[in-house]
């Protein structure tokens, strides 16, 4: 029980003494990814908002037509059933 407390004090304190470079090393790998960034040109800007636009544009006609169908069904049943 005694080795085991002592281990654990032991890893903790390792732990801590390691942190620097641990985040040294976070850094380093931070900046390594951020020079792989590239910025996209004006074409691709463009070209991929009107996609976005077209499909926001075509999901939403496509779930107002379903809500449309799912509500006048809902509706049906309510006035046939309280006929």
């Amino acid at each position: 029980m005694a080795n085991s407390v002592a281990a654990a004090r032991e890893s903790g304190l390792s732990g801590i003494k390691s942190w620097p470079e641990r985040v040294k090393s976070f850094y380093n790998d931070v900046r390594t990814e951020m020079r792989k960034v590239t910025t996209p040109s004006r074409k691709d800007v463009q070209a991929t908002t009107s996609v976005v636009l077209i499909a926001v544009f075509l999901f939403g006609l496509y779930f107002w037509a379903i809500d449309n169908v799912i509500g006048r069904g809902v509706d049906y049943l309510f006035r046939f059933f309280t006929k």
